[in-house]
């Protein structure tokens, strides 16, 4: 395992998160699906969380992600689901056929779980196999 070192503390903190479309329409596939994976990219790149690997099926979407102590899961699905939403409708503004207007993209909850000791190549072929 390699862990990651910031001040005075050394740490590995990983989780398998999953968000779900609203509704559980089956929207993500294609292009829409591929947009979102490249905007989540995009959003981690400028913040302080890692994505390791990320998969969509059809309703939903997996996540492996990394990230230092000082930052909490909840901030980290508040920034994807929030950025994304406004990205999505942005690009794709006939989701208001789907949504009626809702501007909304993801439902309310999610999946989370530490990988705590769980091998991590596991994890990431079970995302890879998602859709």
């Amino acid at each position: 395992m390699e862990y990651k070192s910031k001040n005075r503390h050394k740490f590995l903190l990983k989780c398998h998160l999953i968000f779900v479309c609203k509704y559980r329409k089956h929207l993500l596939d294609g292009y829409l699906s591929e947009y979102i994976k490249q905007k989540c990219f995009e959003i981690s790149e400028n913040a302080n969380f890692e994505i390791e690997t990320m998969e969509a099926d059809k309703n939903h979407i997996h996540f492996m992600i990394s990230y230092p102590p000082s930052v909490s899961v909840s901030t980290i699905v508040h920034k994807l689901k929030q950025e994304t939403t406004y990205h999505v409708w942005k690009k794709f503004p006939e989701l208001c056929k789907v949504y009626w207007k809702e501007n909304t993209f993801w439902s309310d909850g999610y999946f989370v779980c530490s990988i705590g000791n769980a091998n991590s190549d596991t994890i990431r072929r079970y995302i890879e196999n998602q859709g």
